[in-house]
Parts: structure tokens; C-alpha cells; sequence
């Protein structure tokens, strides 16, 4: 079925379709819509679901680890500072090895006060052991609720599924809707080997020292690196069901290209639009998707990026001091390789600034002008003519 949605609506059938079977929600924008329409598919009986209304985002996590730790299929949603509330909780889901899938809309973390996108609230939870996938369109948050749940059930970690605010959000496209059954063919029941029950009582969450800790540890280390083949065969049996391809990393035009830039969420859109116009005027350019960055696909990344002259990330986040998170990882990823190509950091769009095709253009013509990068980062369309002069 065909239904014009805004992303968070997206979100909210992607849902359905999982069949889930426990919501526990805090309201906070821009990402309130996800878990309206959901509360009121389960009043009105469209959804089979309990749906759970608590006091902080802090508790919607903490009620989706009950409910996911009873054995059922748990949900939840947040942006910004309501994620940063979470984060205590994200461990807890992580090391209790809960498949929960959390919807993240993408906001700039306060102060000041913003509700626009920017990554740096997802990726502050970089490290938690959650998986994280960023999507483009909204067809492409509506599945990989769906990839998500699959992945995460198999491996046994949380899943975050991440789409920028207002840009996907608030924004409608035409979504082909998984039905419900259509779901439960791809995605089958969940029915955990151990849960809370009464009538087969183990333990959950304890104590534990030195002696065993190191090995929890190095078994989430584990299932995080598994996920990488799960994640494909996922992306595989999805395309064979409904017909649309996915990756954990999107090549277009890359093989052969001597500069290559590196973009995830909407900035792909546009990159790749800017990459159409450049190509027809004979320009050597190509585009990698970033949509899966944890676990962080290192082979694929190195295998897309291959034989490029230079490697240009745009970041719509910051590591302060130490530039883009998106750069970061992508030059820890190629440093073993022996590979030498330049990579230069850009960041663009932070707290919801667009980045238009001149923007993309910008970048290309910064990057044309160096041979190595001088800098962590370049930031590109700071209105302060003193700071822009002195990054240059």
C-alpha cells in the first residue's frame, strides 16, 4: 500500500509493520508525531500493542528494558536531550543483550536551544553498543524499523534507527507501507531463549567482578562485529521480498573516481545531486552513503573508498579539537590499509543550516585547492568573516 507520510509516520507503520508489542514513549519534538500515531493505533485497536506512557524519556527506556527483558517486542522513540536522558539506560539494554529498536530524529543538543538536525545526539551514543543506522528518505526509515528489529534479534543488541528532523520528519513523501502481514514474513516472532518468567526463574542484571565482566564485555564486542554479516543478509532478504535494495555503505559512482565524498542522511541527497551536475560537465566525482555506523562496516568503507586521490567527508556533527565524527572513524578505518589518500573533514548543516548544491560545490572547489589537509576540519558557511578568514 502507497500512503503520502511524513518520516515520523514512517516510522510509526514501520512499527506496526514489526508487529511490536510494547511502546513506552516521552513526547519531545520533533519527534512527538511517531509516537502519537502509534498511541492511537493501539486505542483503536489498528495496533495489538500496550502502549506505555511515562514521566522522562529516562523511564521509556527503562520500561522497554522490562518489557523486552519479559520477551516481548519493545519500541521507542526520542531526539536531543531526550536521548541524552536515555543514555544510562542504553547501557543497561546493551548489556542486558535486549533487541529493542529506539527511533531517533536527529537534533542539536542545547544550549542554546535548537530543534533543527545536527548527529551529535546520536553519535555521543556512539560507544554505547547500540547498532545505528541513518536513513535518507523516509521509504528508508519506514524499512529499517524493519531491518532494525531483524538485526537485533539475531545478535541480541539494541538498534537505533536515526533520520535528521524536519528535513524527513515533517517532510512528505509517497512510502510503499509493509503490511503487518507482509512483516511478520520477513520479521517472525520474537521468542527470546531466556525472559522473565515466573514459572523458569534465572537472574538478570546482576553483580558481577573482574572474573566475568571482561568477557560480557567481549561478547557484545562480538555480536557487534556479527551484525555486519547479519545486517547484509538482512539488506539481501529484503531486497528478495519487496524489492528494494539497501547497504551498510551505498557506492554511486565511486569505482574509478579520483575524489570521492562521504555523506549519510539527507546531505546524500543532495551530494548525490551535485555529484549528477558535476559528472556531466566531465568532473571525475562519486559518492559514498554511510548508512550503517555501528557496528562500523571497516571493509566495506575501505573497499568503497579504494583507488580515490582524495577522500572528502561532510559532517553534519563535531568532535570538538577534533573534527568530524563521520572523518574520524573514516581515517582510523584506512589508516591500516597503507593507503595514503588525503581525507578532508568538512562540516556543514550543524543545527539545521542547509546545505545546498552550492554548498556541495563549496566544498569540492576547497578540497580542489589543497593537496593535504591543514586542518581537522573545515567548516563551511560560518557567518563571522573574522573566524571564516582565520579557518582558511
Amino acid at each position: 500500500m502507497k500512503k503520502v507520510l511524513e518520516g515520523n509516520h514512517a516510522v510509526s507503520y514501520g512499527a506496526k509493520a514489526a508487529n511490536v508489542q510494547v511502546i513506552a514513549a516521552y513526547p519531545i519534538t520533533p519527534q512527538t508525531q511517531i509516537v502519537e500515531k502509534l498511541s492511537e493505533m493501539c486505542a483503536s485497536g489498528e495496533l495489538n500493542a500496550k502502549f506505555i506512557k511515562v514521566e522522562s524519556e529516562h523511564s521509556a527506556m527503562a520500561a522497554v528494558v522490562g518489557s523486552s527483558g519479559a520477551g516481548a517486542r519493545s519500541f521507542t522513540a526520542t531526539s536531543s536531550q531526550g536521548l541524552l536522558l536515555m543514555h544510562e539506560m542504553l547501557h543497561w539494554a546493551v548489556g542486558a543483550r535486549l533487541p529493542i529498536v529506539l527511533a531517533n530524529v536527529n537534533r542539536s543538543v542545547g544550549p542554546p536551544w535548537n530543534i533543527w538536525t545536527d548527529q551529535n545526539d546520536s553519535l555521543s551514543q556512539r560507544d554505547t553498543g547500540m547498532l545505528q543506522f541513518y536513513c535518507e528518505s523516509n521509504q528508508e526509515v519506514h524499512d529499517t524499523v524493519l531491518h532494525a528489529f531483524r538485526v537485533s534479534e539475531e545478535v541480541m543488541l539494541p538498534s537505533m534507527v536515526i533520520l535528521d528532523a524536519f528535513f524527513l520528519s515533517h517532510t512528505c513523501e509517497i512510502v510503499d507501507v509493509v503490511s503487518p502481514e507482509d512483516g511478520a514474513r520477513y520479521l517472525p516472532p520474537y521468542r527470546p531463549d531466556l525472559y522473565l518468567n515466573p514459572a523458569l526463574p534465572h537472574a538478570f542484571g546482576n553483580l558481577t567482578g573482574p572474573d566475568n565482566y571482561f568477557e560480557l564485555r567481549y561478547k557484545i564486542y562480538e555480536a557487534n562485529v556479527r551484525a555486519l554479516d547479519v545486517v547484509r543478509k538482512a539488506h539481501e532478504e529484503f531486497e528478495r521480498m519487496f524489492g528494494r535494495a539497501y547497504g551498510a555503505v551505498e557506492r554511486y559512482h565511486s569505482d574509478g573516481a579520483d575524489m570521492v565524498l562521504v555523506t549519510s542522511g539527507t546531505l546524500t541527497s543532495t551530494a548525490r545531486y551535485t555529484v549528477d551536475m558535476m559528472r556531466d560537465k566531465g568532473r571525475s566525482i562519486g559518492l559514498v552513503k554511510m548508512r550503517l555506523f555501528r557496528p562500523f562496516p571497516i571493509e566495506e568503507v575501505r573497499a568503497a573508498l579504494a583507488g580515490a586521490k582524495k577522500i572528502v567527508v561532510i559532517d553534519r556533527n563535531i568532535g570538538f579539537s577534533i573534527g568530524g565524527i563521520f572523518t574520524q572513524e573514516i581515517r582510523a578505518a584506512l589508516w591500516n590499509t597503507g593507503a595514503r589518500t588525503p581525507v578532508f573533514g568538512f562540516i556543514a548543516g550543524i543545527g539545521g543550516r542547509d546545505v545546498t548544491p552550492e554548498t556541495i560545490a563549496e566544498i569540492v572547489e576547497r578540497a580542489d585547492a589543497l593537496d593535504e589537509p591543514g586542518e581537522e576540519a573545515y567548516w563551511i558557511g560560518v557567518k563571522d568573516e573574522r573566524l571564516h578568514s582565520a579557518r582558511r
